[in-house]
């Protein structure tokens, strides 16, 4: 006899409606002062109901990601500004600065790929592809990728089954991909886009080793990645005029 398959409760629909605008939020697509999208265009995107909308809106309230202002709207305060773990950006001023907080990615995240590519399922790997053809489209647009580079990276640690990675990576938020701004010369644009396509190569390695399940390939390609990304720092700080980093 076959059964229905049961329809997901509204709870469980609030849940995932947080943890999608929260994503939005910690990845700076929704940021400090921004205004949420009204609760008729939310229902919309997310083909879900007002009740869902209330409810998800209420949640990301008391994790003090939003504020809601009567009779103006809901606004974005920010990744949380609780007594949790985090770096400002005043803690980005330096080239030491940046290096700190790769060494602690490495620490943090090289773990976090040998424990998804364990335990991740089809839809994360679902995620990640998604997340990294969004790095790979605006990389090769021209456009800004960190907001989908951090994406990628919040998928991973999502992939672990451990919410304390991503809870850990949420208060980082997006500031923690760094940039290298190159000098202004004719070759600019294909210095960049070549600089762009060895890290995306270096997250496909990362991606392929989670789609095998091979957690030791997961660890050592992002340590690789990890550890080349700490280089290019220190290499873009030995130009002739030191780079700086966003």
């Amino acid at each position: 006899m076959h059964t229905p398959t049961p329809r997901r409760r509204p709870r469980t629909l609030a849940l995932e409606l947080v943890e999608s605008l929260g994503d939005r939020i910690r990845a700076g697509t929704l940021q400090a002062g921004d205004k949420l999208p009204t609760e008729a265009a939310i229902m919309g995107e997310f083909e879900v109901s007002r009740t869902v909308v209330r409810e998800a809106i209420s949640k990301l309230q008391a994790a003090g990601l939003v504020e809601t202002r009567h009779g103006i709207g809901t606004f974005v305060l920010g990744p949380g500004d609780g007594p949790s773990f985090k770096i400002t950006p005043e803690q980005f001023s330096t080239l030491q600065d940046v290096i700190a907080v790769l060494e602690l990615r490495i620490g943090l995240e090289t773990e976090a790929a040998g424990l998804a590519a364990q335990r991740r399922t089809a839809d994360n790997l679902t995620a990640l592809r998604q997340a990294l053809d969004a790095v790979i489209a605006a990389v090769e647009a021209g456009q800004d990728s960190v907001a989908a580079d951090f994406q990628f990276h919040l998928e991973i640690a999502r992939a672990t089954q451990n919410s304390h990675f991503v809870d850990l990576m949420g208060t980082l938020g997006a500031q923690i991909i760094p940039r290298a701004r190159l000098e202004p010369s004719v070759n600019m644009d294909a210095e960049r886009l070549a600089y762009m396509r060895r890290v995306n190569a270096e997250h496909e390695s990362i991606l392929d080793a989670i789609t095998s399940q091979d957690a030791e390939s997961a660890r050592a390609a992002m340590r690789t990645h990890l550890s080349n990304s700490r280089e290019r720092r220190r290499r873009a700080a030995e130009a002739p005029r030191p780079a700086s980093v966003g």
